[in-house]
């Protein structure tokens, strides 16, 4: 007879709860590339106004639209898409934890996110860099993130640039490190009690049940082996750069602001391969009254300009990046910088036909890839072009069982 288990509650008797990382093997680029390639996904959770944002002709040489027009210098390095949403992501606002998970039905009760864009790709090549992946956000209140464990766990994210800016840069005394790796070593003692709790659980398990917690068992050494990574950075210094540590601002209206701050640490995170997985969500809550605008004028010209200042930031990193250059190429060419919204328009909370792009990262750009506004076509397809380009091999991510149709690599 077999003891019923819930893995929450093993995992809560273990005193910690653990995402569990990909079993194959890591590998720095799949794909046999030496060229360091990076990944930014960046979210704002209410939405953009679609009138200002979609062109109306498909292909190369449509006319930028207001906003796109805030990012012309990098026009033939971005492609903008229309008519995609995540398959069966629906819920207004609860739709923003899925916009990198792509995981459907997110105002159901019961509902389990699963694994995200950037964790995924972190599970095969963080393991080269300092910081596997660094989730951030942008917010007003609570803590909201784009990244989820395999578990489906959110991931909390830092919300200050200048604790960022410390974590980066600035070299911890002796006695801190010494510290950190001890807290490390504690961690992987916690893992040892994790594996001796499963080997007692074999005898009472059915067979299923114990394929499957040799499974979580395995998965547990992996993390362990990231932990013992994590402690050798522990010894290696931090990167010198001659940028100040930014001040970060309070008031949560300035958010445009905040976000160019934790722009330009990002970019410097980049610049230095601190890491090459990064996601920011960007909290815009404190307009949310506007963006129910009713379409009365003075709302909607309200809300354009807040909406401008947001792309007006955007070009900002940009341009940050593709002024940079590693190797004769510029950091943008290396990177995929994706930038969208879970809400199609927040005037109406649908979340359908989102506007998305993506910028950079070694793509053939200058384009507007138009899709059927009423059958949309799956945005999680774009997920699996985004994890090609990096090196992964694979053809399937969430939803998705293709990649982006018309998007090629260059």
């Amino acid at each position: 007879m077999t003891m019923p288990l819930s893995r929450r509650t093993f995992l809560r008797s273990a005193g910690l709860a653990l995402g569990l990382p990909l079993l194959d093997a890591m590998k720095v680029n799949a794909a046999g590339d030496s060229i360091p390639r990076r990944m930014v996904a960046i979210e704002t959770n209410m939405g953009i106004m679609p009138q200002f944002f979609f062109p109306e002709k498909s292909g190369r040489d449509y006319t930028l639209t207001p906003y796109l027009e805030k990012l012309k210098a990098h026009r033939d390095k971005l492609t903008v898409f229309s008519g995609v949403s995540l398959p069966g992501v629906t819920g207004g606002h609860t739709a923003e934890k899925c916009f990198l998970t792509g995981t459907p039905h997110p105002d159901r009760g019961g509902f389990r996110n699963t694994v995200s864009l950037d964790q995924l790709a972190a599970e095969q090549i963080g393991v080269a860099t300092r910081y596997p992946s660094l989730p951030l956000a942008m917010v007003s209140d609570g803590s909201p993130t784009l990244s989820f464990t395999r578990s489906g766990a959110p991931i909390p994210a830092e919300k200050s640039p200048h604790k960022l800016f410390q974590k980066l840069f600035v070299q911890g005394k002796a006695s801190e490190v010494e510290a950190n790796v001890e807290a490390l070593r504690q961690g992987r003692s916690m893992l040892d009690f994790v594996s001796d709790q499963s080997k007692r659980l074999n005898n009472v398990l059915s067979k299923n049940d114990q394929h499957r917690l040799d499974e979580y068992y395995t998965s547990v050494r992996e993390l362990e082996k990231r932990m013992q990574s994590s402690e050798a950075w522990e010894y290696k210094a931090k990167p010198v750069v001659k940028a100040e540590a930014p001040k970060d601002i309070d008031d949560n209206k300035e958010f445009v602001a905040k976000t160019r701050l934790m722009f330009d640490v990002m970019k410097l995170a980049i610049e230095t391969d601190s890491t090459r997985i990064l996601t920011l969500f960007i909290d815009t809550t404190v307009i949310h009254n506007i963006t129910h605008h009713g379409n009365r004028p003075e709302a909607v010209a309200e809300l354009r300009a807040k909406e401008e200042g947001q792309f007006d930031a955007l070009n900002g990193f940009l341009s940050a990046l593709e002024s940079t250059k590693e190797e004769g190429q510029s950091l943008l060419d290396r990177t995929q910088v994706l930038y969208g919204t879970p809400m199609g328009s927040a005037n109406s909370h649908s979340n359908v036909n989102l506007p998305v792009l993506l910028a950079g990262g070694g793509f053939k750009h200058g384009q507007h890839l138009a899709f059927d506004q009423k059958n949309n076509y799956p945005l999680s397809n774009l997920y699996v072009s985004m994890l090609q380009r990096l090196g992964i091999e694979t053809g399937s991510f969430s939803t998705s069982k293709g990649t982006m149709t018309g998007l090629e690599m260059a």
